[in-house]
């Protein structure tokens, strides 16, 4: 194949449809012929080792797979693959006669609309985050798993790819600075695979290795019909593939913090792990971040057997130095904390929670969600605070589950914010406990707003559909005549936040700033 078809295929006649013009995106497995309405992708016959595409049987067989793998994730994006018949200066689509060559075909899309174009002009909101986390965590749970007794499922096969990465770019560095950083984050990634061998094993037995993307970040996401949506999943490496949900979902978070959106990130992370469940990954996240963003490093590395330009070759290890420092910071001494939240269902908790989310990189749990993993939605009367899956019993086991994720979390190291109405003494006091047992800081965020805006949010939130909550106006009053005030000693460890009041909010965070300078 060569450059001649790519040529003799930009024909109008040769389409079953209508051609705005032709252009080519090129990259270095694939050229990509837009046409207006479609798109054909052609697979160059090239062999660099993780993938090989030199036989005309391989091509067709990865069409094949890119077509079946990405159909996972959209629906209309991704259409078919056709035969090209005929001869390099005569192709024909789809004709008779023996294939040269195997197309895939897919619905075009401007290239303006991808998530990095959109982060690019300033544009990417939380919402497309929140709708990536959301698509990306049932993915994981629609995605099959992989059999335990596949080599891919073995720690030391796990972990694998990360030695390679100091394996392969120790040989590319001569600046003894870059090599001493190097060395550090060596021992770093060793000490964490050592202590956390036995949750790689427990993880793969419990079916955490999927078919998994592979590829997720912001160049791999595009606004189709105004969704924010997943394409382009590695289709010719399955090692690449057939990896852990949780290395899956770290590659978007390490991508947005490269670009600077570490709130982003974070929403990420704790909106993914609040849809998955998937908090025994917590552990891992850092070591799969600081992977991550090495093998972004030994990419840029790469190019520079082929850089003769200093210019070119500077900022090439500029590249590298901003992937490794930010590996580096995964490695940094976490700063852990357990804030609560209390007050009345629709004051404002969960706008709180995310702020400190966001702001403080704590991971988020909610009582309405975690009840509900625990027991289903509500049936029946939703006004009823004692039946169904809001009897004594249900709302003790959901505590008591926020304080087994809370205590992992902050033993992973992560700040935790526990977003639920802690009406009850006993309640706050068996989430100090667990922050007491793990030596870190308590806080209770006292959460009021007057009476009029927590109707109207209630409201809002009735009409806008998709909160987790089931609470009515009938709820909220009964949760405030029987709400148990903070004792002396809780107040000493509350602060107040008007939720209605941003400065109130912001205050907040700046002290738990001041007071843990390590966030």
């Amino acid at each position: 194949m060569s450059q001649a078809l790519i040529a003799a295929l930009q024909n109008p006649a040769l389409y079953p449809h209508a051609v705005d013009g032709f252009q080519v995106i090129e990259t270095h497995i694939s050229w990509v012929l837009l046409t207006g309405p479609f798109a054909y992708k052609i697979k160059k016959p090239v062999n660099f080792g993780f993938l090989d595409f030199t036989s005309l049987d391989a091509r067709q067989h990865f069409c094949g797979e890119e077509l079946r793998l990405n159909q996972r994730l959209t629906e209309g994006l991704y259409l078919e693959v056709l035969p090209i018949t005929g001869s390099e200066s005569a192709p024909q689509l789809g004709g008779a006669g023996p294939a040269i060559e195997y197309v895939l075909k897919m619905r075009q899309f401007p290239q303006s609309q991808l998530l990095s174009a959109v982060q690019a002009r300033g544009e990417l909101t939380p919402a497309h985050i929140d709708a990536l986390a959301e698509q990306i965590a049932g993915f994981h749970a629609r995605t099959p798993a992989v059999a335990t007794t596949h080599p891919l499922c073995e720690p030391q096969a796990i972990v694998a790819p990360m030695r390679q990465n100091f394996e392969q770019i120790r040989p590319l560095l001569s600046d003894a600075a870059d090599l001493r950083q190097l060395d550090a984050l060596d021992a770093w990634v060793e000490a964490s695979i050592s202590r956390l061998e036995p949750l790689l094993a427990r993880r793969a037995a419990a079916g955490a290795i999927r078919e998994c993307h592979g590829d997720i970040h912001l160049g791999n996401a595009t606004l189709l019909d105004g969704k924010a949506v997943l394409f382009d999943c590695i289709e010719f490496n399955e090692p690449f593939r057939l990896i852990d949900i949780a290395l899956d979902a770290a590659f978007l978070a390490m991508d947005l913090e490269d670009r600077g959106l570490k709130a982003l990130s974070r929403r990420f992370v704790s909106a993914w792990l609040e849809h998955s469940g998937d908090y025994d990954a917590l552990e891992l996240l850092n070591l799969y971040k600081t992977h991550r963003a090495l093998v972004r490093a030994k990419v840029a590395l790469f190019s520079l057997a082929h850089q003769t330009d200093e210019q070119q070759r500077a900022a090439t290890l500029s590249q590298y130095r901003n992937y490794a420092n930010l590996a580096e910071s995964y490695s940094a001494i976490p700063t852990p904390f357990l804030a609560i939240t209390t007050g009345v269902s629709a004051v404002g908790k969960s706008h709180v929670a995310l702020r400190l989310v966001e702001a403080l990189g704590a991971i988020r749990l909610r009582s309405d969600v975690e009840r509900k993993r625990l027991f289903g939605e509500q049936s029946g009367e939703k006004n009823d605070l004692y039946s169904g899956i809001y009897t004594q019993e249900a709302t003790q086991a959901t505590y008591q589950r926020l304080h087994q994720l809370a205590d992992s979390a902050l033993h992973a190291g992560y700040p935790v914010v526990l977003d639920a109405a802690y009406l009850k003494q006993a309640q706050r006091s068996a989430a100090w406990q667990v922050a007491e047992q793990n030596g870190d800081p308590f806080l209770i965020l006292d959460c009021q707003a007057p009476q009029e805006v927590i109707a109207g949010w209630l409201q809002q939130r009735q009409s806008e559909g998709g909160d987790p909550s089931d609470a009515t106006l009938e709820v909220i009053q009964a949760q405030q005549a029987n709400r148990e005030a903070l004792s002396d000693d809780e107040q000493a460890h509350s602060k107040r936040v008007d939720t209605h009041d941003a400065t109130s909010l912001d205050s907040l965070i700046e002290r738990i700033r001041q007071r843990l300078p390590g966030l």
